[in-house]
């Protein structure tokens, strides 16, 4: 694998790591719900830029966040497409939440989006032989 896509993936462990971290805080923390949802937005980001590297390095290219997700799912390295389109559109929309009952909604998915992303994440450094972070 190239460097690149080393330094993306690790970046992407860590940024899972302090995606968790996130979660982990209380709801009563008036921060829990905001650094969530900027954790997560940095996840995904990086998320789908590990999976352009990488489908570039298979010969496949992507131009967009959503191409690279469809056709990492199409490969077979992801396993919900509509799951995965779902943490873009959240990922998208939590740059435009100014009302706090709407950000909590997509704060609550992104529990799931979470896990989802952990085993993802531990199936591509499985795969690609990438080092990774436990998480």
């Amino acid at each position: 694998m190239s460097g690149a896509v080393e330094d993306t993936f690790r970046s992407l462990g860590s940024a899972l790591e302090r995606l968790r971290e996130a979660l982990a805080q209380p709801l009563a923390n008036p921060l829990a719900i905001d650094g969530t949802l900027q954790r997560f937005e940095f996840s995904i980001e990086l998320f789908w830029k590990v999976l352009r590297r990488l489908l570039a390095q298979q010969g496949v290219q992507t131009a967009t966040p959503k191409e690279a997700l469809r056709k990492a799912y199409s490969a077979g390295w992801l396993d919900d497409e509509t799951a995965w389109l779902q943490m873009l559109a959240d990922r998208n929309a939590t740059s435009h939440l100014y009302d706090e009952t709407a950000a909590r909604v997509v704060y609550e998915r992104i529990r799931g989006h979470a896990a989802a992303m952990d085993s993802a994440y531990r199936a591509l450094a499985t795969r690609f032989g990438l080092s990774s972070h436990d998480p």
